[in-house]
């Protein structure tokens, strides 16, 4: 995803989405079977997502991948590994077969569930792994959505209208930064020029910078 004038950008002057999309992009140029993964999805958009996703669903080696994004884990993984209370415990299946098993609607659930000492390793985390076969075909279930059944009419009716002004303020965050990243580029080829840079203009670009990174932030809070 990156091209055009975007391609000679020097690193330093990339933001956090954007390292993440370059560092990923190292990643998966170089030979290997075995990928490890920790919040790949942190600082990326939807679009930057939906596209890391793909290209791992096409991965034929291993992926170890600690995440809290389920949708991403939808359909990519086909183990899960719980850590708590000094054990590590194997689920086989997606992430929606271990949401079932647990009788959970979210992974946030199984941390509030089950409170651990901050002084535990990986507390909170559910690393995951999509394995594949010699043949290159995934190994492990197809995911199935939790059952929503044991929810009230009035929980169900809350949660709806929760996820809707969720994905209303993410939608406009996304709105934000795209904006803040167009305003980010025309500051580059204003700079670009050396009558341009003053220590006015300089100051600027760090504020759109630091704007971005912010908002970057935002998203990624209104996604966990």
């Amino acid at each position: 995803m990156f091209g055009g004038e975007a391609s000679d950008k020097k690193v330093k002057v990339l933001s956090g989405g954007e390292r993440s999309r370059l560092a990923m992009i190292r990643l998966l140029l170089e030979p290997c079977n075995l990928l490890i993964l920790d919040e790949p999805t942190n600082h990326l958009d939807m679009q930057s997502k939906d596209v890391l996703k793909a290209a791992l669903q096409d991965f034929d080696g291993t992926l170890i991948c600690v995440s809290h994004d389920r949708d991403f884990l939808n359909g990519l993984v086909s183990k899960v590994y719980e850590f708590g209370g000094g054990r590590v415990k194997e689920h086989l299946g997606g992430i929606y077969d271990f949401l079932r098993a647990k009788r959970l609607t979210s992974l946030d659930e199984l941390n509030r569930r089950n409170p651990l000492s901050q002084n535990t390793a990986g507390v909170g985390s559910i690393p995951t792994v999509k394995r594949r076969s010699n043949d290159g075909q995934s190994q492990g279930q197809t995911p199935v959505e939790p059952s929503n059944a044991k929810l009230d009419y009035a929980a169900q009716k809350a949660a709806a209208a929760e996820k809707r002004k969720k994905e209303k303020q993410i939608a406009e965050v996304e709105n934000a930064i795209a904006a803040l990243e167009t305003q980010q580029a025309e500051m580059e080829q204003l700079l670009a020029l050396p009558e341009n840079q003053t220590q006015e203009n300089f100051q600027k670009y760090e504020s759109v910078k630091h704007q971005i990174e912010q908002k970057m932030y935002e998203w990624e809070i209104l996604n966990d």
